[in-house]
């Protein structure tokens, strides 16, 4: 048998048998989609889903790449994205060059940014509805997709839309970009010691979007906390952009950082960094003196649910309940934008819930949230779950089916 046929069979076997795991469409076809990204050199993979809102657009649930496509829409129609999805027919273009690629100009919503040479668009459905369509970009090489290729996308994504039971159809939780917050653009990050230069962020594109709540997932060491201390003005990047609403932070002197971290952000970590010989409301007044409009540091301590404990020491409360300070420490000064960091990692299970219902209001009362978790299940709170892989933004999950933190289990 053809070697080519040989590793299609394998990794159709290996979607089938993944996919029969999966209890959504959106779980089946992410699913379907990293297990080709693992298995092949496709560059690019973004899922495409009708908008519940406005069946005349499509925008992306999903997708593999090392940019931030969050705020692109698709107009159905439109584009060879926009006309495989309302056609409802696959499109090949193996070889974008030359005169075909003259003839045929790509929409924005098609090239993303990227320098497309090759590219496969397929569409999915359920029993029910036309839903989306699938666009594979380029090989990470240069090369070109192959027929083979193209085959076994297509049957990827017809296998995982025929998979899942005619009920269970693309949530209508609808998530959208808001107004940009902040916006990364090509962050590099390089430590030298002696001879010896560790890279660890390697271009991270990223935009975070007001009264959103943003999942940083990734195994240790791909630039998580890097790329948070960054985005807190806590160290900056060795090249590439920083832009806080207006606010271009590129190269900023310290005193700079300093107005922005006091005027902007509220930071949560895994250490509590509370004064052991000040009570919880002295810890949470000493924040709010920093500020020109404060909130009251009671209010700040009852919306943790901690009025009971205004006047207890660090040694005398929990390690939840000090999370809950440090968390009231952050509100207090008012932030557009607080940064967590591992904030439950130190807490067991039934406390690390108590603090992430915490973090529920907080993102119910509009304020902007980034947290840096290794917890999947933390993750299924977030609005959007970025992965890092190798310092570059890896992989980006529009979520649909937030979580509630009572429901979560590890």
């Amino acid at each position: 048998m053809d070697q080519a046929l040989i590793r299609q069979y394998k990794l159709i076997s290996s979607i089938q048998s993944q996919i029969s795991k999966s209890s959504t469409l959106e779980e089946a076809l992410h699913g379907a989609m990293r297990l080709i990204r693992e298995a092949t050199n496709v560059e690019s993979i973004v899922i495409w889903c009708v908008d519940q809102l406005d069946e005349t657009r499509l925008r992306p649930l999903f997708w593999i790449a090392d940019r931030d496509i969050s705020a692109q829409v698709c107009e159905v129609g439109q584009g060879v994205v926009g006309k495989v999805y309302e056609q409802q027919q696959a499109a090949r273009y193996l070889d974008y060059s030359g005169e075909f690629a003259a003839s045929h100009p790509l929409a924005e919503s098609d090239s993303l940014g990227f320098d497309v040479r090759s590219m496969v668009v397929v569409p999915f459905s359920s029993i029910r509805s036309d839903l989306g369509c699938i666009q594979f970009i380029g090989q990470s090489d240069g090369a070109l997709f192959s027929e083979d290729d193209a085959d076994t996308f297509e049957i990827a994504v017809t296998l995982a839309s025929l998979s899942i039971d005619q009920n269970q159809e693309i949530a209508a939780q609808e998530w959208k970009p808001g107004k940009k917050l902040l916006s990364l653009q090509g962050i590099t990050r390089e430590f030298q010691n002696g001879d010896t230069i560790t890279h660890v962020l390697n271009g991270v594109n990223l935009d975070v979007y007001e009264g959103e709540f943003l999942a940083l997932l990734g195994e240790s060491g791909c630039g998580k906390t890097t790329l948070l201390n960054i985005v807190g003005g806590l160290d900056t990047a060795t090249s590439g952009k920083v832009f806080f609403g207006e606010q271009d932070l590129t190269g900023a002197s310290r005193r700079k950082l300093t107005a922005y971290r006091r005027e902007n952000l509220g930071f949560v970590f895994q250490a509590y960094n509370l004064m052991p010989n000040l009570t919880a409301l002295q810890n949470v007044q000493l924040i709010a003196e920093l500020v020109d409009d404060p909130m009251d540091p009671e209010e700040a301590l009852a919306m943790v649910g901690l009025s009971e404990r205004l006047h207890n020491y660090p040694s005398q409360l929990s390690g939840g309940q000090q999370q809950r300070v440090s968390i009231a420490r952050a509100l207090v000064k008012r932030p557009r934008l607080i940064l967590a960091d591992e904030p439950t990692a130190a807490l067991d299970y039934a406390t690390s819930i108590e603090v992430l219902q915490v973090f529920e209001r907080v993102i119910a009362n509009g304020t902007t949230l980034v947290m840096v978790t290794h917890n999947e299940e933390i993750a299924r709170m977030a609005d959007r779950i970025v992965r890092l892989r190798v310092g570059k933004t890896y992989e980006v999950t529009i979520n649909r089916h937030r979580a509630q933190a009572a429901d979560l289990v590890w």
